[in-house]
């Protein structure tokens, strides 16, 4: 590859490192580029694809844990049942093709851009200890959440997050550190199992890695120290589910 592919593949890794941290769906920016600008198939991006989202989530668990944000004791149940849907999801992925799937994904994503708009203050409370989710509802919507994230990954920060803040009421913020170590625990698995697959070029993916990993690590420092965590993280997830949509239903062409 001539080196502004490089250039650009690692930029771009590290925007979706940094949009990864504070609200999701930084795959599309690097499954875009792995399968525009590199050309590999759609399985082989999806499994090379996950080695960046592995060293991300773990350095941005790292930053989380230098600053005193991680707690498992209040987000344990969402964690396990995250984690084995997504076992379920992973194993999926590598027999059977998401393009259909895909298909469905555009319009989840309208629902959802209606669901953050609608009385923005929701997104912007406290984590509320005091009344946790039943178990009841968190293990079936877990569950699903989980098999999506492995199945497809695309998406899967968005979705997670309106769960928890808008079903579970944890603050953005909890909710991202939750969904940090949540993709960072499944993702191991699913590197796995997509090498035995023979699904992972491992030379653009550690390079690309290295983009993720930087704005992942970093966007998780200024997250864990800013007052304006939430806010800035219902705002950028306002953009990013915007601009998925616009991608989506190809809106750039009435534009051009």
């Amino acid at each position: 590859m001539e080196l502004y592919i490089y250039v650009i593949a690692i930029l771009g890794s590290a925007v979706a490192g940094a949009i990864n941290v504070m609200a999701g769906n930084g795959s599309a920016i690097t499954l875009t580029i792995l399968t525009e600008l590199i050309g590999l198939p759609g399985n082989m991006a999806n499994g090379t694809n996950r080695i960046g989202v592995l060293t991300q989530t773990w350095a941005s668990n790292y930053a989380f844990y230098q600053k005193g944000k991680i707690d498992l004791q209040k987000s344990w149940v969402y964690i396990i049942f995250t984690v084995i849907g997504a076992i379920g999801g992973i194993l999926v992925a590598v027999w059977v093709s998401n393009e259909q799937f895909r298909q469905v994904f555009r319009f989840l994503l309208l629902l959802m851009l209606v669901v953050i708009l609608v009385k923005p203050k929701r997104w912007l409370r406290e984590t509320d200890v005091d009344n946790p989710l039943s178990i009841w509802i968190a293990i079936p919507l877990f569950l699903i959440l989980g098999f999506y994230g492995g199945f497809i990954q695309m998406g899967m920060g968005v979705f997670f997050l309106a769960s928890m803040v808008l079903i579970a009421r944890f603050s953005m913020m909890d909710s991202n550190v939750v969904k940090s170590i949540v993709v960072g625990i499944y993702t191991i698995l699913a590197v796995a199992i997509f090498q035995w697959k023979g699904l992972i070029d491992w030379k653009i993916g550690l390079i690309m890695a290295i983009g993720q990993t930087v704005g992942g690590y970093f966007m998780a420092i200024y997250a864990s120290t800013s007052p304006k965590a939430n806010l800035w993280a219902h705002r950028i997830l306002v953009v990013v589910v915007l601009l998925a949509i616009g991608k989506l239903f190809n809106l750039h062409e009435y534009f051009l």
